[in-house]
């Protein structure tokens, strides 16, 4: 890949902080630790175990200053409020159940569960009715009241012993550092200014939510082990009930996990519990974390967020019960992430397995020894009230009579509550660090050969890291140390599992074994070239049809058209900068001019005068877009690796459109038939992989369930479908979906489905990006088969409709898809 003219050296950056075991080492900006031999002075905790098993003598004493709490071991002068004292629990759940919320909520649901009871005679008989109402009345709270002792119990952190979360440190680390035997970076900047803050909020008494990416079960631990070595108050942290499991989660309990349940189920008892405790610690300025995605990203990339735990956060403030309270965005990533090899098999469609600590324990990986090191950024952290007070101040100006202005709607919530959870999302990926492994799983991904030779691995790792740092991005310290140590470093991280090498030819060569394990690392730096890859995807659809430079031109009006369609199917997979389609196509289009990968031509400026799309002054200069002559010469290397980056996802998303065209009922007495959403998911995974492996399909990762998943819920927001939920239960499983009646294509007179109408267009324009195969051309043969393919696991799924429908179209929901529309032209 050509050297890039936006291409810039990295800037001088704070020192980082490696965090190893009981040893903190600062190393200046640009450092790499220099490769070790086996046999050289200890230099990491793996090695101090073995030492330790040799010397019984210091190994007994390393306990004893855990034990005794000497020095920073000691945990008991901690920047924020008091943590780990007897009685602690007590307290918490004391203040919990005096807090009026929840008095409230406990007479209310009284009085209703009396006025059931009244109705239905139960008092008719008694002597005195009002005073058999009082003892009932009585009866009534004082079980309400229990449940909800019990329920808070279950649910809190129960932070009781300082010597116990010496033990629990001292445990933690020796685990994880045997794992990521580098240790945990941290900049130093980010941890003076982290310090700083909570400094402040603790004298404000004021919490500070801790909002983490989540790509790991490691993810706890490593946050909690950097808080309690800077002597910051550990966070209360939230965590779903799945961990909850013997031993380990009463340890978690004790160690500050609270547990929540991943459904409320309509149990207002038990949402006005969770928002009680959420006040009263913020209230009381106790630290908490949250993951902002929700579960593990099983990806690599980051999650839509999941508003339901931010929305008490929000609440809290909105209604004035909490003063304010700190929003500390962070980023944490991997050489290596422990469960990799457990998400691939849960994204192929095999059944999550229960969480439970023998597995987690004995898992090959965590035992490797070699899975790098952890860095963990902080953003700057902000406060919550201000920017309530400025998204306010925004909508009020910008529409002043709309409902969005009045703070306390439902509507202005769920904007303020969208707008926080995407801010966050984007200060994680501002902060982000892009690890060896990523470039290198980057690179190999973005191949057309089968593999590369050493040095031009060495060549694209460093063309990509100046791409990275020229976005914006950040890449993990390796100044100090040359491209190639550190990629074989990496390479090593990584292992034969993932990277194979071929060592007996004139050059070394490397090659992705297990592509949809490495496309979790590739996926870690595809943010940064998003809107990159989006513009270079829309000019495919001229480029793939061949011929010369004039025939693979497009129109700036096509390729604003094509970008803006595939940058709306997208919008539930990737963050985009909030300029808008059109300045972020024109920024896009200037950069990609500036690296000479693109051409545009201009038309003169007098020509025209005004703007149809916009009043950006240069946009409607713009009249076609092409490839440059400098990148055909350079084999369109750049012009692919964006295509690259882009084409999976494209092909699971036109699978997922292909897929729809099996739902069209086979008969007019299936017409009324409701499937079952995951049935309809699991039988396009089969599809894709029927597809991928006749052909028809260029990457298997396109059956990634994730972004499967992701595709469904983009056709029930464009109307495509519809779905219907059971009254009792929202889960997936009791989810029923069937294709909207002006999306379902027809059938011929032998009942062949048609490739016709709006979902038949739809799946057309998706594929205009999609790649061209070596040994695949999209045409009618090809349309024939898969549509035969297709109806076929459809016909299966109405074999077995768990649902049949009643004749009724669910209007409501197609009038807001149509309204979500609307709302984004």
């Amino acid at each position: 890949m050509s050297p890039s003219k936006t291409d810039v050296l990295p800037q001088p950056s704070a020192p980082d902080i490696d965090i190893l075991g009981d040893r903190v080492t600062i190393h200046p900006g640009g450092y790499v630790e220099p490769v070790v031999p086996e046999d050289a002075p200890e230099r990491n905790l793996v090695e101090h175990m073995a030492r330790f098993r040799e010397s019984p003598l210091d190994f007994l004493r390393e306990i004893s200053l855990y034990v005794s709490g000497t020095g920073w071991r000691a945990y008991e002068d901690v920047i924020g409020q008091p943590i780990y004292y007897a009685g602690f629990s007590d307290n918490m759940k004391s203040m919990i159940m005096r807090t009026p919320m929840l008095q409230h909520r406990i007479m209310d649901l009284t009085n209703k569960r009396l006025d059931v009871e009244e109705k239905a005679g139960l008092f008719s008989q008694a002597r005195d009715q009002g005073k058999a109402k009082s003892v009932r009345r009585a009866e009534i709270v004082s079980s309400l009241r229990d449940v909800a002792l019990r329920l808070t119990d279950g649910m809190i952190c129960k932070m009781e012993s300082n010597r116990f979360i010496r033990f629990a440190y001292y445990s933690a680390t020796q685990l994880l550092t045997r794992a990521y035997h580098q240790g945990i970076h941290v900049s130093s900047e980010e941890v003076l200014r982290l310090r700083s803050v909570a400094e402040t909020a603790a004298k404000n008494k004021q919490s500070i939510i801790f909002l983490p990416c989540h790509r790991s079960h490691v993810d706890y631990v490593s946050l909690q082990l950097i808080c309690y070595r800077l002597g910051i108050a550990l966070p209360t942290v939230v965590a779903g009930d799945n961990l909850k499991i013997p031993v380990l989660g009463s340890f978690l309990q004790h160690a500050g996990a609270m547990w929540i349940r991943r459904s409320f189920a309509n149990d207002v008892l038990y949402t006005t519990l969770v928002q009680s405790y959420m006040d009263t610690l913020l209230q009381n300025g106790f630290n908490v974390e949250c993951f902002i995605e929700g579960g593990r990203s099983r990806t690599g990339k980051l999650l839509s967020p999941k508003f339901g735990i931010l929305s008490f956060f929000m609440d809290s403030v909105l209604s004035g019960r909490v003063e304010d309270a700190i929003i500390c965005p962070v980023s944490t990533q991997y050489d290596k992430v422990v469960e990799t090899e457990s998400y691939i098999s849960e994204l192929l469609g095999q059944p999550k397995p229960q969480e439970n600590l023998k597995d987690f324990l004995s898992a090959s990986s965590v035992l490797s020894l070699k899975l790098g090191r952890v860095d963990v950024r902080f953003h700057e952290p902000w406060s919550l009230r201000s920017f309530i007070t400025e998204q306010r101040a925004r909508v009020s100006d910008a529409k002043p009579s709309s409902a969005l202005s009045d703070p306390l709607s439902p509507q202005s919530r769920i904007r303020l509550l969208r707008t926080l959870g995407y801010k966050v999302l984007s200060d994680i990926n501002a902060v982000s660090v892009v690890m060896p492994t990523a470039l290198i799983g980057t690179v190999l991904l973005t191949l057309r050969g089968r593999g590369v030779g050493k040095s031009e691995l060495i060549r694209r790792v460093e063309w990509l890291s100046a791409r990275v740092r020229a976005k914006g991005g950040r890449v993990a310290h390796f100044a100090g140390a040359p491209t190639s140590t550190i990629i074989e470093r990496g390479l090593d991280v990584l292992g034969p599992g993932l990277v194979g090498t071929i060592e007996d030819l004139p050059e070394t060569t490397y090659y992705a074994v297990d592509r949809f394990q490495l496309s979790f690392y590739r996926n870690m730096t595809i943010h940064l070239f998003i809107s990159e890859a989006l513009v270079c995807a829309a000019m495919y659809t001229k480029v793939k049809q061949g011929g010369g430079p004039d025939n693979q031109r497009i129109s700036f009006d096509d390729l604003y058209e094509q970008v803006g369609f595939l940058s709306s199917i997208f919008r539930g997979e990737f963050i985009y900068p909030t300029a808008g389609l059109l300045v972020n196509l024109h920024r896009t289009l200037l950069g990609l001019q500036s690296d000479e990968v693109i051409t545009l031509t201009r038309s003169d400026a007098s020509m025209h005068p005004e703007s149809s799309r916009t009043a950006n002054p240069d946009a409607h200069k713009i009249l076609s877009v092409e490839i440059s002559t400098t990148e055909r010469k350079n084999g369109r290397e750049n012009f692919d690796f964006y295509n690259f980056l882009l084409w999976p996802f494209i092909e699971s998303t036109w699978l997922g459109a292909v897929s729809l065209m099996g739902l069209t009922p086979p008969s007019p007495t299936h017409s009324d038939a409701w499937l079952d959403i995951r049935q309809a998911q699991e039988t396009t995974q089969t599809l894709g992989k029927t597809l991928y492996h006749q052909g028809d399909l260029s990457y298997f990762e396109a059956v990634n369930k994730e972004t499967l998943k992701n595709a469904y819920q983009l056709f029930v927001e464009e109307g495509i479908v519809l779905i219907r939920k059971s009254s009792l239960n929202n889960s997936p499983s009791n989810t029923a979906i069937r294709l909207s009646p002006e999306w379902t294509p027809m059938r011929d007179q032998k009942g062949s489905i048609i490739p016709e109408g709006k979902l038949w267009d739809f799946i057309e324009k998706i594929a205009k990006s999609r790649r061209e195969g070596k040994n695949r051309r999209d045409g009618a043969t090809v349309s024939t088969r898969v549509l035969r393919l297709a109806d076929l696991v459809g016909k299966e799924l109405f074999e077995t409709a768990v649902v049949k429908g009643d004749g009724e179209i669910l209007e409501d929901q197609r009038r807001r898809a149509r309204r979500k529309q609307e709302a984004r032209l």
